[in-house]
């Protein structure tokens, strides 16, 4: 992240006016700064992976349109992220008068409550302090199940009443979330499940950019980004969203799941970070960041997981998180360094799994959660296999168990177990698995469980599961 710079030397109205300072709207600062970015040839959205072609086109044109937007896509498909994201392309530092009493960040050429107003009318320029607001505070967000008119919108407050204000003056009113966010973005999350009421008051918001609570119209010319997300399929279900917010909202920007493997692991790959490093390091082949993403790819073709509920990105990266650990556990029981996951590692995946599915009851056929997620492992095992099968050939892979061998696997059996067992590697693996078979004894039982798990998935070998452990025989 890019370090902050020092706010601006200005402390007062009139510093901040002969500074050459010029209000602009918080749509006006997007556009222009979108604009400065994108003639710089700056990455527009970093770490946000497969979009280029689609997603990302789509907010560049509602940027510059200023548009409000609404994020339409299933859980896991970076809609919060890329929202959190448009605050880069706001100013740095804008002022505001600063004074306590102020329900807002007041533009300080552009007040729009009655006591700013007052302030710049009956005060000098020098005499009104200015303080700056960083972009980084400018963003607010909410999620929509259990949010009230009050939360967002506002309300009268009595505690103001009892202290003698009217009930029909403007300081008599305590304001939400939205108006807060006066010159600054708003996100609000799940649109559908809000209550009519608040859709009502949203709305307003969007067409007139004011306020109205409890019949006392607010004359705010509210100064606001507004962006929203939602599932399709409860989205486009009629009455979940009002017809007239449906009608304001600029643009629908259509998100999607990664289009290829490959950039599901680029994600996986980003999103662990540093996490392999450290005392006991974990190296993990190529074949183990295919497999676990292909898992998240079989769950989103099963037939027995609602997919109306979506398969997230974070299933992946949960259930990658898990096979690393695992092999960590391993690696520091038997003090392997590096860790290398193997497929008794996502014997563990279960507990990561489940909570992020949904099975579709009419397809499942009584079958089990862990039976659902067995069936959807073994078929990415037997998907990644042949891909291998393919390229290098049955015969050179499975070539060492041709001699009627019988192994035992399992996570916590030391590495050295499989190296004794396969002292002699065909030099092809090590060209096959993109890593050393022959040199690293953790990579080599990685390898070796892959190929037995493989065979298997190809009906070549038998299985037996003993004591918690798999025996395959040959």
């Amino acid at each position: 992240m890019n370090a902050i710079m020092a706010a601006p030397q200005a402390t007062t109205l009139k510093d901040l006016l002969s500074s050459g300072w010029e209000s602009k709207t918080v749509k006006q600062e997007l556009r222009d700064n979108f604009i400065r970015i994108l003639a710089a040839g700056e990455e527009l959205f970093p770490g946000i992976v497969g979009y280029d072609d689609t997603v990302i086109p789509e907010i560049n044109l509602a940027l510059l349109s200023g548009h409000d937007v609404l994020f339409l896509g299933e859980k896991g498909q970076a809609k919060s992220r890329i929202m959190r994201m448009l605050v880069r392309f706001l100013d740095e530092w804008i002022p505001y008068i600063d004074h306590p009493e102020l329900p807002v960040h007041e533009d300080p050429t552009k007040p729009i409550s009655s006591l700013g107003r007052r302030l710049i009318a009956e005060h000098d320029p020098e005499d009104i302090k200015i303080a700056w607001w960083h972009r980084k505070d400018r963003y607010a967000e909410r999620l929509s199940p259990g949010t009230k008119f009050a939360d967002i919108i506002g309300e009268i407050d009595p505690a103001k009443l009892t202290g003698g204000v009217s009930m029909s003056a403007e300081e008599a009113l305590s304001f939400g979330l939205i108006p807060r966010m006066h010159r600054g973005i708003f996100a609000m999350n799940e649109l559908p499940e809000l209550d009519d009421l608040v859709q009502v008051g949203l709305f307003n918001i969007l067409e007139e950019r004011d306020v109205q609570i409890r019949g006392y119209p607010i004359q705010f010319e509210l100064d606001l980004y507004i962006l929203f997300s939602a599932n399709p399929s409860t989205y486009n279900r009629s009455g979940k969203v009002i017809p007239q917010l449906k009608d304001r909202i600029g643009t629908i920007v259509q998100t999607h799941y990664p289009s290829e493997r490959d950039q599901g692991i680029e994600i996986l790959q980003q999103e662990v970070g540093e996490d392999l490093g450290g005392e006991y390091p974990v190296q993990v082949p190529y074949f183990m960041f295919q497999i676990v993403e292909e898992i998240t790819n079989q769950a989103r073709r099963s037939k027995y997981i609602d997919q109306a509920s979506g398969v997230s990105a974070r299933f992946s990266l949960a259930n990658f998180r898990t096979i690393v650990a695992s092999a960590r556990q391993r690696g520091v029981i038997h003090q392997e360094r590096p860790a290398v996951p193997r497929i008794s590692d996502l014997g563990h995946i279960y507990s990561s799994s489940l909570g992020k599915l949904e099975l579709d009851l009419m397809g499942t056929h009584q079958m089990s959660e862990k039976q659902v997620m067995d069936a959807v492992m073994a078929q990415a095992i037997e998907v990644v296999f042949r891909e291998y099968v393919e390229e290098h050939g049955l015969g050179e892979i499975a070539e060492i168990f041709r001699g009627g061998v019988r192994v035992e696997v399992g996570d916590m059996l030391p590495s050295s177990e499989y190296a004794e067992r396969l002292k002699v590697v065909p030099p092809a693996w090590d060209t096959a698995f993109e890593v050393n078979a022959s040199d690293n004894e953790a990579v080599r039982a990685s390898c070796v469980e892959f190929v037995l798990a493989g065979l298997y998935s190809m009906d070549k070998i038998s299985r037996a599961n003993r004591h918690g452990k798999i025996e395959y025989e040959f």
